[in-house]
């Protein structure tokens, strides 16, 4: 039974972690892209329409990985070209993504889907307890493991990834000395569209291999929070997400021994967790400061 909790949190804890990295990522180079819900739904729609119609679930991720890069595109020519408010427009691509993927999906609903296979490695995955938990999983589970270990070692460890932090910490300095900020800009913020879009795909095509609308149910948001909980470090981020994860699979075991509280209130645990952490971390305006990117959602436009 343990070996099991464990399994079902990191299932819970997966997608939330490949979303959370690609907005870190995005965030590190100045900019707040709130869409993130809206391109992981869209990743899930198409994940799960592709995977369904090519039998597939890797034509699935890639279709779905293109449309969430795609719709961060969007999103990048609004806020980066023509400098848009980049709250409002995240806002909007989240409505915009929930009701064109609840068009998109709707003779979806009820099919069975395609499910991505396990890993399964002869020895290794029979271990008892520690067998089906590192050696048994599905691939996109060790593709969470190793962006975030990527990600970190981009972001601090080579020159592209201090030019990145750079343009987060001071786009006009950095624009000052050559570097190309808008540029840069565009490729983090299609980096977690992408990031998005495969976090959605693994939600119709491993967690629930089938289509639901609005089937992320606030995920999004989670990983948002996620990244300013991990104080915009790589490694945080994923020690955070397998706690919100451990948080999601706690209420529904709570739910089935019939612990006499409400369902509704249980289920709300996750989304109070995450209240709950923002504002312990507000109320350290230290800690809170200590990573932030300072030019985080402020606008930039190059000297003509």
């Amino acid at each position: 039974m343990f070996e099991g909790i464990l399994l079902t949190i990191a299932t819970a804890a997966t997608p939330l972690l490949i979303a959370a990295v690609g907005e870190l990522v995005v965030e590190r180079s100045g900019v707040l892209n709130l869409g993130v819900e809206g391109m992981m739904v869209m990743g899930a729609v198409t994940g799960f329409g592709v995977a369904l119609a090519t039998g597939s679930p890797w034509l699935g991720v890639l279709a779905a990985i293109m449309v969430g890069a795609l719709f961060s595109l969007l999103f990048g020519f609004l806020t980066l070209t023509l400098v848009t408010n980049q709250v409002a427009t995240g806002l909007a691509l989240t409505l915009l993504g929930l009701g064109l993927a609840g068009m998109m999906g709707e003779s979806f609903v009820g099919l069975p889907g395609v499910k991505m296979d396990y890993v399964y490695i002869p020895g290794l995955s029979d271990l008892p307890m520690v067998g089906r938990l590192f050696f048994g999983q599905d691939p996109l589970f060790y593709v969470s493991i190793v962006l975030t270990g990527g990600v970190a070692y981009f972001l601090f460890k080579t020159r592209a990834g201090l030019t990145l932090r750079s343009i987060g910490d001071n786009h006009t300095s950095a624009h000052a000395l050559g570097i190309k900020v808008i540029a840069i800009r565009y490729m983090a913020v299609m980096f977690g569209g992408a990031c998005a879009g495969l976090a959605g795909a693994y939600l119709s095509l491993v967690y629930t291999p089938q289509w639901n609308e609005n089937m992320t149910a606030g995920r999004g948001w989670i990983a948002l929070a996620l990244v300013v909980f991990a104080s915009w470090r790589p490694w945080r981020v994923l020690a955070g997400a397998y706690l919100f994860g451990a948080v999601s699979i706690g209420q529904l075991h709570a739910q089935a021994l019939g612990i006499g509280v409400p369902s509704q209130l249980l289920s709300s645990l996750p989304y109070l967790a995450t209240v709950v952490v923002l504002v312990l971390i507000s109320r350290n305006r230290r800690l809170t400061m200590v990573n932030t990117p300072a030019s985080l959602g402020r606008p930039f436009v190059p000297d003509r």
